[in-house]
């Protein structure tokens, strides 16, 4: 079992920067890909961000079209926790941001991901 906690979410203005944390605990071993996902309101869970987690192969990352340029996900040196620095957020960013594990080789689609964190709350005010 892999455990995620995300923290870093608040109320932000259209245009400032924030960052996301997600703590990682359990059984990483078997891990594949680590990233983000979101969801608003009466809206389907979206894909963001995610990042390769074996050691072993050059690290990939992939990013949604609509965050492109604008978010960058990351880790620790420890591999202990992830990031996801969003800048020049707007009102569209609005979502309960997920972190989330996989592991297969599976990247883009929200039944790829096995475990997931509870989620933090992102609002972006014009």
């Amino acid at each position: 079992q892999v455990q995620l906690v995300e923290t870093g979410g608040g109320l932000v203005q259209a245009g400032d920067s924030l960052r996301l944390s997600c703590a990682i605990s359990g059984r990483t071993a078997d891990v594949y890909y680590i990233g983000w996902f979101r969801q608003a309101p009466r809206k389907e869970r979206e894909f963001v961000a995610t990042i390769s987690w074996k050691d072993w192969f050059e690290t990939e990352r992939y990013y949604g079209d609509s965050v492109k340029g604008r978010f960058t996900i990351s880790t620790d040196a420890g591999k202990n926790t992830l990031y996801l620095q969003m800048n020049d957020v707007s009102e569209e960013d609005t979502a309960l941001y997920y972190c989330a594990a996989s592991e297969g080789t599976g990247v883009f689609a929200y039944s790829d991901y096995e475990f997931w964190g509870q989620g933090t709350q992102v609002t972006v005010s014009s």
